[in-house]
Formats: C-alpha cells, structure tokens, sequence
C-alpha cells in the first residue's frame, strides 16, 4: 500500500511540474523562438557536420559554419520560392474573386426558378421561405469567400510589416544555429559521462537524450503528416484544374493542424463555386478529394506519431482526442508530450 501510494504522489508532483514546464514554455516561446529554432536546426546538422570534419580533417568551427550556411541557403531559397508561389496566386485570386459573386449569384437565381417550376402550386409563402433561405446561404457563402481571401491578404500585409522582425529573427537564429552546431557537433561526452558519473547522472543524460529524440521525432512527424495533406491535395487540384492549386493546397495543408474546421475552410468555397458554373462532377470530384484527405489524415496521424515516439497507438488517439477536445492544438501537444515524458520517467524509475 505505501509503494502505491509513494508512486502515485509521485505521479501528481510529475503532472504538476510537467503543466507548469509546459505552460511556461508556451508563454515565453515568443521571447525565445529564435533559440528554439536554432537548437532543433543544430540537431539537424550535428551529423553531417562531424560528418564534413572527421572526412575533410577541419575543425568543428569550419565544418558548422560550412553546414550552416548550405542548410540557410537551402532553407531561404525554399522559402522564397514558396512565398513568390503563394503572392502571385493570392494576389490573382483577389482580383478574380469579384468575378466569382455574379456566378454565385446567377446560380442562386436558377435554383429559385427550377424550384418556382416545380412547384408552383405550392402556397407563396412556403416559395418565398425558399428563396429566403436560398439567398441567406449564397450570402453566408459570398461573404466566407470574400473574408477568406481578405483573411489571407491581410495576413500577407501583416507579414510584410513584420518583415523588421522577421529579418531580427533570422539573425539570432542563423547566429545560434553555428554556435549550437559547434558545440553539439564536436566529441560526444555523453558515452564518457555514463561510464564516470553515478546512476543518478545516468538517469538524467537519459532523460536528456530521450527527451531530445522526442521532440525531434515530433516535429518530423506532424511535418510528414501535413506534407502528405499538401501532396494529396495538390495532385488532386491539380488533376480536377483547379485554380490556384499550389496557394490553395498550401492553405489546406496549414488549416488542416486546426481542429474541426481546418480545410473545410478551404474545400467548401471551392465546391460552391464549382457548382455556381455548373461544374457538378468538379464539385462531387471535390467532395471525395476532401473525403479521401480526411480519411487519408485520420489514418496515418495516429501511426505516423505513434511509430515515432515509440507509443501505442491508442495512447496516441486518445492523447489527441482528449487534448483537442479540451484546449484545442496545445491541448493536444499538452497530452501528447505528457504520455511520453511520463514513458521516459518511468523507464528509469524516477516514478
């Protein structure tokens, strides 16, 4: 009975401090995003970079700083590549938006004549119940459109007017990714350090090891998971030619980390639209690409993150369920790093 009741105080001082770590990580990210980014970044580049020094016989300081500045150019042309992709395609479906609300509109118009057709023995006020009804949802639609697309300019204005401290952060993050690179990439202490210190300090490079696998394993698999929604997406946008795919399937691909709403956001404009100029199998096409995604994204999230965090699956599904449906995605990544820090604690026998 005391072994039960030692572990399970142990178990609430874990949750306790794991909430308030975790909280307190959220809260000042903003102050220490660069950093962050500069650590995961050197983590990276620790192996090629005592690749590049043990092949080549130059210091740790030449190689990182060689690694470092192949990484950025990549990472920047990719960037800017993406972001010309997504200016041109959003700045051209802004213009062609206006466009889209008379064929919304005239469709609107058809389905209230088709139904005064059909049923014009109904009593007139059950017809102009329609009609209102139609034309509430055609405005509802109209006006998601037209602040979807506003959503998105202004979210680029909003992003050429951080451009001061978006270039800031990239100078810390490109100065610490180096220096972390450097350090991270010369002898690896770690073998020396279990063989000298005590099991005490063993427990802890242990956590610290695990710990840094975790988090880098996380990351790679929700990337796997959202690049598999762009790809599928694209293909699909690509194949039924729709327009703006590359911007659109890009939008999906971030919306889709959104519970609930996510790409339907995206998808449901589309669809209306397609029906609005009588493209009905385009639209029912939609339909099952959106179909298609969400299975696709239900099926490979739990095993994807499981695979690469070592869980069971279940623990993962439950994890995301019980944390979106309490406090959205950081309720997820809450419940998520909370199974497996609690999975490496137990290991070494700390709870």
């Amino acid at each position: 009975m005391s072994k039960l009741i030692d572990h399970l105080d142990k178990t609430i001082l874990f949750f306790i401090i794991y909430s308030i770590v975790f909280f307190t990580f959220i809260e000042t990210l903003g102050f220490t995003l660069p950093f962050v980014l500069a650590l995961l970044f050197a983590f990276i580049l620790k192996k090629p970079t005592r690749f590049i020094s043990k092949n080549l016989k130059i210091s740790a300081s030449i190689s990182a700083l060689v690694t470092t500045i192949i990484f950025y150019s990549i990472l920047f042309s990719l960037l800017f590549w993406a972001s010309s992709s997504i200016i041109s395609e959003v700045v051209e479906l802004g213009r062609n938006v206006p466009n889209y609300i008379p064929d919304i509109s005239d469709y609107s118009t058809h389905i209230i004549n088709k139904i005064q057709t059909y049923y014009n023995n109904l009593d007139p006020t059950v017809i102009k119940a329609i009609q209102s009804s139609l034309s509430g949802i055609t405005s509802k639609i109209t006006t998601l459109i037209n602040t979807l697309v506003k959503g998105v300019i202004a979210m680029l204005t909003s992003f050429v007017s951080s451009i001061p401290y978006f270039v800031m952060l990239f100078v810390f993050t490109l100065i610490s990714t180096y220096f972390f690179t450097k350090d991270l990439s010369k002898s690896d202490k770690n073998s020396k350090l279990l063989s000298n210190f005590n099991d005490s300090a063993s427990k802890i490079i242990y956590i610290y090891n695990e710990t840094k696998k975790m988090l880098l394993n996380y990351i790679l698999s929700y990337l796997l998971v959202v690049t598999i929604t762009f790809i599928v997406t694209l293909m699909g946008f690509i194949i039924l030619g729709i327009n703006y795919a590359f911007v659109l399937a890009l939008l999906c691909a971030i919306l889709d980390l959104m519970p609930v709403l996510g790409m339907p956001l995206v998808y449901i404009p589309i669809v209306f639209v397609q029906f609005s100029n009588g493209q009905y199998i385009t639209a029912i096409a939609l339909c099952i690409l959106y179909a298609l995604v969400f299975i696709i994204r239900q099926i490979s999230e739990p095993r994807i993150v499981s695979s690469s965090l070592g869980l069971h699956p279940v623990s993962v599904l439950a994890a995301i369920f019980i944390g979106l449906k309490a406090y959205g995605v950081i309720g997820m990544m809450f419940c998520i790093f909370l199974v497996v820090f609690y999975n490496i604690f137990r290991k070494v026998n700390v709870i």
